[in-house]
């Protein structure tokens, strides 16, 4: 398999817009990715925002935001207030949202929910994000869960056994809240990553993968 760097010229800048409907998407999604790539490019810029989360849910996502972004160079947490589930009933103003965040940022990566993943609030972020960045890099991140949707993905992130096990650390540290969850469990996490590391042949056997609809190179 051909192996592609990210941000390969170094002149460019490297600004990272990450998008997750709830408190955990984001880490789950892509956390390693967005670790392995603040670790390479020192001088990563990120906007990280959130658009469904309680009171307590917000303080679990600032907190573990801050820890996957730890060491970029400029970063930006946002976190909003929406209902959980029924995201896709306010969408003229998720929408207002989206065209907020294309005046105030200019990413040359977005992550993303994939855009057949089955929870309606995640279809939603993935539509728009689509509508509002139409010549950028987007890369759709997969969420295990009950509904069985995990598809036969098109780019993979080798990640390092070191990145996996922060990644989950990080996870199950600053998400107390869905331990009793079946699925928010440290080894589910490393068995997804383990078996798209085993599809992509990755050096220590561990990747994310992501839909990639299109690339420009």
């Amino acid at each position: 398999m051909q192996e592609v760097r990210l941000f390969a010229d170094r002149a460019r800048p490297r600004r990272i817009l990450a998008l997750g409907a709830h408190s955990d998407d984001i880490e789950i999604g892509c956390g390693g990715t967005i670790l392995r790539l603040v670790a390479e490019r020192g001088d990563v810029e990120a906007l990280w925002v959130v658009f469904c989360a309680t009171s307590e849910r917000a303080a679990e996502a600032r907190a573990s935001a801050d820890a996957f972004l730890e060491v970029v160079s400029s970063a930006k947490v946002v976190i909003r207030d929406y209902r959980d589930a029924f995201l896709p009933y306010s969408g003229a103003a998720v929408k207002e949202e989206f065209e907020s965040l294309k005046r105030e940022f200019s990413p040359d990566l977005v992550f993303t929910h994939y855009r057949d993943d089955r929870h309606q609030d995640h279809r939603l972020i993935s539509e728009l994000t689509w509508n509002t960045w139409r010549d950028h890099l987007i890369l759709e991140y997969e969420v295990p869960k009950y509904d069985g949707d995990l598809g036969a993905p098109n780019f993979f992130s080798a990640l390092s056994a070191a990145d996996l096990e922060r990644k989950v650390d990080l996870l199950i540290r600053h998400f107390p809240s869905q331990t009793a969850h079946q699925w928010f469990s440290a080894d589910l996490f490393r068995a997804v990553a383990r078996i798209r590391g085993m599809e992509c042949n990755a050096a220590e056997r561990f990747a994310e993968a992501f839909y990639c609809r299109k690339v420009r190179i």
